[in-house]
């Protein structure tokens, strides 16, 4: 197999073992987008004929849903919104909360208000449990809504809930850390092929050079979704802090031995479930890889990302509409012009037809010469233009990682940092031409970011961020950010 650009097949045949398993326990129920949801999931809450009956129920209601096209999952959904809580009964619970005179009435009156405060809707989707499959289509019903969510009041309604149910459902205390290798499943394989978003896996050779003996792979699991990987981390077992993603995923590189390897660099962590979005577990996850790690291999002293910085090029184009002069100066501008091959320096001839210092197009700025090279990718392929526009990207990227942030002004702007600051590392040090793939030219330009886990610092990292919005730094890299001014 040459490419393993995942299809859906996998997802399909998923799909008809769990619906034709729902269809033998649903009967004979009709489905697809004409089906009334709404009387469907009145009859689920009414749970009459017990614990079968509503199996039954539950599997035909979501066996109607998979059945809907794109317009009728969506009225699936808003029928699910519409069953909220009973605002009289709210109203009425609550003036029994302000009529206690005592702290025990008091007590069992607010007890009463919270489960009357609790949406008919959580019961429902509660149900789905008790089906085959049941959790792993209801994180699959949130992706949906996500999808559908923005300005729909009701349905940010329903989000919310759905948000409040699958954190208890997914705590960290209920979840199994699995390492993932060579022999495991096919099928578990094949999905760790095609969820992995940050490095895309392109052969089986591939795959086996990134399960190998120098490498591991851990993913959580849940025991009701046992087949499926919430989320995985696939770690490199090296010398010294890695600073290129192509140079580490190389295929013809010779095996190394880890047990002489000092630094264990985690280059790639995915999110699977789309539907488990905002539900945080990937810093448990690395804190559970750095102590399994430290119990396997005594000889590793350094635990490191080599991270991708998928913001910075935005940004930077950015302050380059913005005309920053901070970017670059005419120096530097020149040494870019006089960097660049001949179809693009625009080198002036001299009257004895000599060539002089190369100019640029007429009226060009630093800048507008700054935005004509990063517009061809031709760092990535020119030793001299990378050389010279090295320098700008490191200040300019330190910049954007400790200074730069979003709508909240404590929160790192790029999300691969917020990610790992929140989780208690430091920014360690950048790597220009760190990846020079087409991907990480389009997002960072070729930049990339080791951020180091210091066990020892990792909470004192994780209270400074999370409180003040501090951001950990080397000392290397806080230098590199005083330089853009």
């Amino acid at each position: 197999m040459s490419d393993l650009a995942i299809s859906t097949g996998l997802l399909d045949r998923a799909l008809r073992r769990v619906t034709s398993l729902w269809r033998d326990m649903a009967g004979t129920a009709p489905v697809g987008a004409e089906a009334d949801f709404a009387a469907r999931m009145r009859a689920c809450l009414e749970a009459r004929g017990g614990e079968v009956s509503a199996r039954s129920r539950a599997a035909g209601l979501a066996e109607a849903y998979l059945a809907a096209d794109h317009g009728g999952r969506g009225d699936f959904l808003r029928a699910l919104a519409a069953f909220d809580s009973d605002p009289e009964a709210v109203r009425a619970a609550w003036e029994k909360v302000a009529a206690a005179t005592d702290p025990a009435e008091r007590a069992a009156a607010k007890a009463r208000l919270r489960r009357t405060l609790e949406p008919p809707r959580l019961r429902l989707l509660t149900q789905f449990t008790a089906i085959p499959d049941g959790v792993k289509f209801v994180v699959n019903l949130r992706a949906d809504l996500l999808a559908r969510v923005k300005g729909e009041p009701m349905l940010e309604a329903l989000e919310t809930d759905f948000r409040t149910l699958l954190a208890a459902w997914f705590d960290v205390g209920f979840l199994e850390l699995r390492a993932i290798d060579w022999s495991s499943p096919a099928s578990l394989l094949e999905k760790l092929v095609g969820y992995e978003a940050v490095h895309r896996i392109r052969t089986w050779r591939d795959l086996k050079n990134r399960l190998d003996s120098d490498r591991r792979c851990y993913a959580f699991f849940h025991p009701r979704m046992p087949e499926e990987p919430l989320i995985f981390v696939e770690v490199a077992l090296v010398k010294g802090l890695a600073d290129n993603v192509q140079a580490l995923l190389d295929e013809k590189a010779p095996l190394q031995d880890p047990r002489k390897a000092d630094t264990a660099i985690f280059y790639s962590i995915n999110n699977c479930q789309r539907g488990l979005d905002g539900i945080s577990f990937g810093n448990f996850l690395i804190k559970r890889v750095v102590a399994l790690l430290s119990a396997e291999f005594g000889n590793l002293k350094a635990f490191a990302t080599l991270s991708p910085i998928p913001g910075f090029r935005r940004w930077l184009d950015e302050r380059i509409a913005a005309a920053d002069v901070a970017l670059i100066n005419e120096e530097e501008a020149l040494a870019l012009r006089t960097a660049l091959p001949p179809d693009l320096a625009l080198p002036a001839p001299a009257s004895d037809g000599a060539v002089v210092a190369p100019r640029p197009p007429a009226g060009e700025t630093p800048v507008q010469t700054l935005a004509r090279v990063l517009s061809r990718r031709i760092a990535a392929r020119e030793e001299a233009v990378a050389k010279a526009l090295d320098p700008l990207l490191l200040r300019a990227c330190a910049r954007y990682l400790l200074a730069e942030s979003g709508r909240d002004a404590k929160r790192a702007r790029d999300p691969v940092a917020h990610f790992h600051l929140s989780n208690g590392a430091r920014v360690e040090r950048l790597n220009p031409r760190g990846d020079v793939s087409e991907k990480g030219w389009r997002e960072s330009a070729g930049m990339m970011v080791n951020y180091l886990y210091d066990p020892a610092k990792i909470e004192d990292y994780h209270e400074d961020y999370a409180g003040e919005g501090k951001r950990a730094a080397s000392s290397a890299v806080r230098k590199l950010a005083k330089g853009f001014v």
